[in-house]
């Protein structure tokens, strides 16, 4: 007994109730459209016949109507809003924003359309139906009412209602309870069909992600390179600076001031990045990011066993995008060496041709082979995400004792 009636007047039965008078609310306009259009028709009635085939005329024009008028894009959000509210229906199963194909319009159109045809009729039956209901139940109690002008207006005069009222009358609320309950379930059925997201809006999620994921990972291999970098460089010069804390001062110091650059541009990165990620956007590039220019810096911090060796001309002149790239390629390369080879000569050569810009990072392998580290393998795989990103190649690899990174980003290589 308990399932019927929760089924009929439970919370979600009563949600959808409103969600159909809501309908029959917005059909409103619509119908008093139509019966503009039905009136001529309407037998010298006027507008408001009380004929139930006027009133059926004007219901039949003003669907289409509605239907016509749910073709715009933003009908979707609207419909979207109140069927997740109130159709007990998992949010997930809607789609979001305006409908933008055809497909979806048309979807939308046949949505609302069922929704206010639906509510126009359960709503006009939940202001009609309840008192003529409870008028034949109180007919056994009251003979006034049944000889008045309205019980004979309602046909409510005849003998069997007499004994038969109250369970007439009972009869007739549990239909419109189980009439309304019925056309809420249809329409929570047919939400998820007709308001969910069609093959087009899929895409359009996907291709939305796709975009995400690629924003993401280009801050997290940011992060990684940076904070990597400066990580193994301040162990590395803080580990020698401890080994010769007595006997050399002035190389103490110079690491010390080593690690205090590496420290403070670091930071400067990391709030850029950082800013990012707060932001929850991409502009199309990461302020702060530092380019060629700042390669001096960079090799300074990494310690007395780095070389340069720039060939072809002025770097200066490489285009951003080139020029940030291959600072971060330089970069991940000294990290590489100082995990693997620590205290090995590094040595890094930039050569600019006129097409293109190459960079080879080459040292040393350690006679024995270190311990696996953590993480190991990002980093390169990075480099070579960056170089492929404009257009370009890198590998890493030992040749005769050597490993070598060796990378070439074409000068046309567009910005990101």
């Amino acid at each position: 007994m308990r399932a019927p009636v929760t089924a009929l007047l439970g919370r979600r039965a009563r949600l959808r109730w409103v969600h159909l008078v809501l309908g029959g609310a917005l059909l409103m306009p619509y119908w008093l459209l139509g019966t503009l259009v039905v009136a001529p028709f309407a037998g010298g009635g006027g507008m408001f016949s009380g004929s139930p085939a006027a009133q059926f005329g004007a219901y039949g024009v003003a669907l289409p109507l509605a239907a016509v008028t749910a073709l715009v894009p933003l009908a979707r959000p609207m419909s979207v809003a109140a069927a997740r509210t109130l159709c007990g229906v998992a949010p997930e199963r809607f789609a979001d924003g305006p409908a933008g194909s055809r497909a979806a319009r048309a979807r939308t159109a046949g949505w609302f359309t069922l929704h206010v045809g639906l509510g126009g009729l359960v709503a006009g039956a939940s202001l009609a139906l309840p008192p003529f209901a409870v008028s034949v139940m109180a007919l056994p109690f009251s003979a006034a009412l049944r000889e008045s002008e309205l019980g004979r207006f309602w046909s409510l005069d005849q003998r069997w209602l007499v004994y038969a009222g109250v369970p007439a009358g009972l009869a007739m609320l549990i239909a419109l309870a189980a009439a309304a309950a019925g056309a809420g379930a249809l329409l929570a059925r047919l939400a998820p069909v007709l308001l969910g997201p069609t093959p087009a809006d899929r895409l359009a999620a996907a291709e939305r992600r796709a975009a995400e994921l690629a924003v993401r990972n280009r801050l997290a291999r940011e992060l990684h390179d940076s904070v990597g970098h400066a990580l193994s460089a301040v162990t590395l010069q803080a580990g020698a600076a401890r080994r010769v804390l007595d006997s050399d001062p002035g190389f103490v110091a110079e690491a010390l001031a080593a690690i205090e650059a590496t420290t403070r541009r670091t930071v400067g990165e990391l709030d850029a990045v950082l800013g990012l990620l707060r932001q929850g956007e991409d502009d199309g590039e990461l302020p702060g990011r530092p380019g060629l220019e700042a390669l001096d810096a960079l090799l300074a911090a990494a310690g007395r066993h780095v070389s340069l060796t720039v060939r072809g001309g002025d770097v200066s002149g490489v285009p951003g995008p080139v020029s940030r790239e291959a600072y971060r390629i330089v970069q991940e390369g000294l990290t590489n060496a100082a995990r693997h080879a620590a205290g090995e000569p590094v040595t890094v050569t930039v050569e600019r041709h006129e097409d293109a810009l190459e960079i080879t990072l080459a040292n040393p392998l350690p006679d024995r082979p270190p311990a696996a580290r953590p993480g190991g393998g990002r980093g390169l795989r990075g480099v070579g995400e960056r170089a492929r990103l404009l257009g370009g190649t890198a590998e890493a690899r030992p040749v005769d004792g050597v490993w070598r990174l060796a990378a070439r980003l074409p000068l046309t290589g567009g910005a990101r």
